[in-house]
C-alpha cells in the first residue's frame, strides 16, 4: 500500500517518511505499531512504559559477516539479519573482505555464514578475513559469541571445510560458541532457517522472543528457487564446428510474460532430471519392480517417478553412504577410507552392484538427497532482451569404468531437451559480479564457457556509451571452437568490444592459454589497472583461474616494480574495490 497526499491527512514530507518505512517492518513490527497506533492517547505512556521494561535496557548487538562465491551466504545474511532487527538486535552486515579486524576485539557476538569453495578453500570475498584469522597475528578473543553456519556439497571431500575451519578457530582464540555449527548441504533452505531461529532464541530474552517472523525473501518474486519457471526452449544451437571434440550449446529461453530480471552477471538455475536408463538400472539392481508407491515431500508417488524426478542418483558422497551403511554388507572398507577411490565416476546403481544391498523403496527414497540445480552464467542482456534469456552449457561426456557417464543437466539439454520443451528455471543473483559503470574499462578474461557473461557484458554495454573494453578467450582449436565469433568480430567492428586476443592451445605444438596472452601484454595489461580497469575472470577454478590469478600477480609485481607481497596485496585491494571479480567453477 502505497500513502497519496491527496488522500490522507500527512503532509508530503510525512508521506515520504511513511512510505519509506511501512515496506521495511517486520510482520512482528507491523503487529506493535498497529496496537501501539489503536491504543487511546491517555494509554500511550503506559504503553511506553511496558515496551521499555520488554527491551532489554542493554541492546544486543550483533555483527554478520559472510562468505560467498555466488551470493547465497549473503542472501542468508541478508535474512539473518532481517529476523534479528525484528527482534531488537542491533545488528551490523558486511562481507568478510569488508570487515575490520580491528573490530574483533570490540565485538560482542559475531555470527558467521560462509560456503566452501573448490578444494575445501573459503571464498573468494573471504580469503583475506580466513588468512588473519589462522595467522600469528589474531588476537585472543574469551569475551567473543560466535555462531557459524556452513554451506556446502556433501559431494565434495571437503564438505563445509571454511565454515568448520572458523569454527574451530575461534575456540582455540577463545570464543564461546553460542550455538552448534549447522553444516547445509546444496538443499539449504530448511536448515539454514532452523539455524536462524535458534540463534534467536539464544541472543533475545524471552520476554521478547515470544514469536518467530516468518523469514522471507526480502526481495519478493513470483519464481524462485523454491517456485521455478517453466520456461520454453526457443533455440538450441551446437557453437562447435564439425571435427571438434567438444559439444558447447547456446540455449535461448522464453520468458516472455514471466516478469522475471537479471542483471548482467547473474546465473540460470536449471533443475535436470535423471537419465530414463540410469533410472532403470537402479531399480533392476535394487531389486524393485518399479511401479512401488512412496512417500516425497507429502505426495504419493511412483518410485521410479521420485527417482527420475526429484532425487540424485548418480553421485555417491559420504554422508550418503553412511546413512545406506546398514542396508549395506561390507561398506566398512568405503567408510575407513576407501570412499574416496570409489566415488569418481560411480553411480549409485554401482553400489548396488558391487555390495550386497537390501532396502525397501521407501527407506532409499527416504536417504537421498534432492537433485540439486545447476546453475549456468547468463549470457545476454536483460535490457537488450528482456522477454529471452541465452546460456552456453558444454556437455559433459567421459568414460568410467568402463562406462559412458555423461553430465545429469548437460547430458540431458544436449541429448534429450528439443525446441519446445519447457525447462525448470530460476534466477540466481550475483552480487560478487557486477558491471560498473559504463565509463570504467573493463578486462574480461573467460575460457570456453566461460565466456557466456562476457557476451552478457558486451551486450549491455551496446546499450549504453561505454568505455574501453577488453575480452582475452581461449579454447582448444580456432577453426571448430571459436564460440560467438561473428559476433565479437561485429562488436570489434562497432567499437563496443575495444579489443580481443585470444589463445587457442591445441594449434600448436607448445600449448598456449589465455594466461599467456596476459603475460604477453604485461605492459597494457598494467595501464588498463592503473587507469581504473575492472577485472573479470570466469570458468575453471583449479586451472585457468589459478593460472590467470598467478599472471596477475607477476604482472603487477613486475610492471608495478613491487615486491611479489605487494602484488598479492594489491590484488586483494583491487576485490576490495571491486575491480577484481571473479565466477569460477
Amino acid at each position: 500500500m502505497t500513502l497519496q497526499v491527496s488522500n490522507s491527512p500527512f503532509t508530503e514530507k510525512q508521506v515520504q517518511l511513511l512510505n519509506e518505512l511501512l515496506p521495511n517492518l517486520t510482520e512482528q513490527q507491523k503487529f506493535w505499531l498497529n496496537g501501539y497506533l489503536s491504543a487511546p492517547l491517555q494509554v500511550i505512556a503506559k504503553a511506553t512504559e511496558v515496551q521499555e521494561i520488554l527491551v532489554p535496557q542493554q541492546t544486543v548487538t550483533a555483527t554478520i559477516i559472510y562468505g560467498s562465491q555466488t551470493g547465497n551466504s549473503q542472501k542468508l545474511a541478508e535474512k539473518l539479519g532481517t529476523l534479528l532487527e525484528g527482534q531488537f538486535v542491533d545488528v551490523d552486515i558486511s562481507s568478510m573482505l569488508d570487515f575490520k579486524v580491528k573490530k574483533l576485539k570490540k565485538l560482542d557476538n559475531l555470527l558467521i555464514i560462509t560456503s566452501t569453495h573448490g578444494e575445501g578453500e573459503a571464498p573468494d570475498n573471504a580469503m583475506p578475513f580466513y588468512e588473519f584469522l589462522h595467522s600469528n597475528r589474531a588476537p585472543k578473543l574469551p569475551h567473543l559469541h560466535y555462531a557459524v553456519l556452513a554451506l556446502g556439497d556433501s559431494s565434495y571431500e571437503w564438505f563445509c571445510k571454511t565454515g568448520a575451519d572458523f569454527d574451530k578457530r575461534l575456540k582455540e582464540l577463545g570464543a564461546q560458541q553460542l550455538i552448534e555449527r549447522v553444516d547445509c548441504d546444496v538443499d539449504y533452505e530448511e536448515s539454514a532457517e532452523q539455524w536462524f531461529e535458534a540463534l534467536a532464541k539464544t541472543l533475545v530474552p524471552s520476554s521478547v522472543n515470544t514469536s518467530q517472523p516468518k523469514i522471507e525473501n526480502t526481495k519478493a518474486s513470483i519464481y524462485s528457487k523454491k517456485y521455478p519457471y517453466q520456461a520454453d526452449l526457443v533455440e538450441k544451437i551446437n557453437l562447435n564446428m564439425d571435427g571438434s571434440n567438444k559439444e558447447t550449446y547456446h540455449l535461448e529461453l522464453s520468458l516472455e510474460d514471466s516478469g522475471i530480471k537479471w542483471q548482467a552477471g547473474d546465473s540460470i538455475g536449471i533443475y535436470p532430471h535423471n537419465h530414463q536408463s540410469v533410472v532403470e538400472e537402479l531399480i533392476e539392481v535394487a531389486g524393485f519392480i518399479g511401479d512401488e508407491h512412496v512417500q516425497y515431500k507429502n505426495e504419493t508417488l511412483p518410485i521410479v517417478d521420485v527417482l527420475k524426478n526429484y532425487v540424485e542418483i548418480t553421485v555417491l558422497t559420504k554422508p550418503l553412504i553412511e546413512k545406506l551403511a546398514s542396508y549395506i554388507n561390507g561398506t566398512n572398507e568405503l567408510l575407513d577410507g576407501k570412499w574416496k577411490e570409489y566415488k569418481e565416476g560411480r553411480y549409485l546403481a554401482d553400489l548396488f552392484k558391487d555390495y550386497d544391498f537390501t532396502c525397501s523403496p521407501q527407506e532409499l527414497v527416504d536417504v537421498l538427497r534432492p537433485i540439486p540445480a545447476r546453475l549456468y552464467s547468463i549470457a545476454s542482456s536483460y535490457t537488450a532482451n528482456p522477454d529471452e534469456v541465452s546460456l552456453l552449457i558444454g556437455k559433459v561426456s567421459y568414460t568410467a569404468h568402463d562406462q559412458k557417464r555423461i553430465g545429469v543437466a548437460s547430458g540431458e539439454i544436449a541429448e534429450q531437451l528439443e525446441i519446445g520443451d519447457t525447462v525448470s528455471i530460476f534466477v540466481q543473483e550475483n552480487p560478487n559480479f557486477k558491471l560498473p559503470d559504463a565509463k570504467t574499462p573493463i578486462l574480461m578474461i573467460g575460457a570456453g564457457t566461460g565466456v557466456a557473461p562476457f557476451r552478457s557484458f558486451i551486450e549491455e554495454r551496446t546499450e549504453q556509451e561505454a568505455g574501453n573494453s577488453w575480452l582475452v578467450f581461449g579454447e582448444q582449436h580456432f577453426v571448430t571452437d571459436f564460440l560467438y565469433q561473428v559476433e565479437w568480430l561485429r562488436y570489434l567492428e562497432e567499437g563496443t568490444l575495444t579489443k580481443m586476443d585470444v589463445a587457442f592451445s591445441r594449434d600448436q605444438e607448445e600449448k598456449i592459454y589465455v594466461q599467456h596472452r596476459l603475460l604477453e601484454k604485461a605492459k597494457e595489461v598494467y595501464e588498463w589497472i592503473e587507469n581504473g580497469a575492472v577485472i573479470y575472470i570466469c570458468g575453471d577454478e583449479k586451472t585457468m583461474a589459478k593460472d590467470v590469478h598467478e599472471a596477475l600477480i607477476q604482472i603487477i609485481e613486475q610492471q608495478g616494480k613491487v615486491s611479489r607481497k605487494e602484488a598479492e596485496e594489491k590484488l586483494v585491494a583491487l576485490q576490495r574495490e571491486k575491480r577484481y571479480q571473479r565466477d569460477v567453477y
